[in-house]
């Protein structure tokens, strides 16, 4: 079995590329004593993940291709409590519950494209399992957020004290009240394809498009190593890059030893 020891030390040098690379095949290879090893995992990625160079360049993948759009110094660390009060009504019944779950990374960045400012909230969900509910599991931290953004919007409104009346009064949300984008995204440290569903469609247990034209669909975004070709590794531009080609190739020793030496090659050009 491997050993999970000295990890802050590992994690604190980034920089050194033969330690990032022992430090995955770790995690990517380790088969015994499982239940000891996923949580060990879990901290690894997250405390990885969190680095904001690592964390921009796994966006600005998703989002831009590889372009630098987000940059890691306008990245923000925020409460990755999602909590919301499900209100019962109107004022006159003020019955709620309160749900609330916990992400694993949610940060906020401001990005300016083509003169225009965009304000967006971003979250990390590291699996180092395939879970097979993701998409119902992202949906309600995505909900989530959406309500506890209206919450705060709308006790901003009532503390204010503008009056308003009819919808927007018994609500509290206002007609010109904007919320901030929620995306989230999914990042599979496993060896294994992702053979998990990837939309809310794929988990319902009907095929008629006719009904599911009146079920809104919600997809994952997903990066799964397996998937990956050598063309979009190459759009990461820090050790990510090295990381989840490791983890690519993890099960076969020959391209995984030709692609440590390459990439050793061109580590000088990496920024983490």
């Amino acid at each position: 079995a491997f050993i999970f020891s000295k990890i802050s030390s590992e994690i604190a040098s980034w920089t050194d590329n033969q330690n990032i690379f022992i430090l995955y095949e770790k995690i990517s290879c380790a088969k015994t004593k499982r239940r000891r090893l996923v949580g060990k995992k879990d901290t690894i990625t997250k405390n990885y993940m969190k680095e904001n160079r690592v964390f921009a360049d796994a966006f600005n993948y998703l989002l831009y291709n590889g372009q630098q759009m987000i940059q890691p110094e306008k990245l923000r660390e925020i409460d990755t409590t999602e909590m919301a009060i499900l209100q019962g009504g109107d004022q006159k019944h003020q019955d709620s519950e309160t749900v609330q779950k916990y992400r694993d990374i949610l940060k906020k960045t401001v990005v300016k494209e083509d003169g225009e400012t965009v304000y967006l909230l971003l979250g990390v969900e590291n699996q180092t399992d395939i879970h097979y509910a993701m998409p119902v599991r992202n949906l309600i931290y995505d909900a989530l957020q959406y309500g506890k953004q209206v919450s705060d919007i709308t006790a901003e409104n009532r503390k204010t004290g503008k009056k308003r009346s009819g919808g927007e009064y018994l609500s509290g949300f206002y007609k010109e009240d904007k919320l901030t984008p929620v995306i989230t995204l999914v990042i599979h440290f496993g060896t294994e394809l992702w053979d998990g569903p990837e939309s809310l469609h794929e988990m319902l247990r009907v095929n008629d498009k006719k009904i599911l034209d009146y079920i809104p669909d919600y997809r994952i975004h997903l990066i799964d190593p397996a998937r990956l070709t050598k063309e979009q590794l190459e759009l990461f531009q820090t050790s990510l890059r090295e990381v989840l080609g490791c983890i690519k190739y993890a099960k076969d020793k020959e391209r995984l030893k030709e692609y440590r030496l390459f990439s050793s090659m061109n580590w000088s050009k990496m920024s983490v």
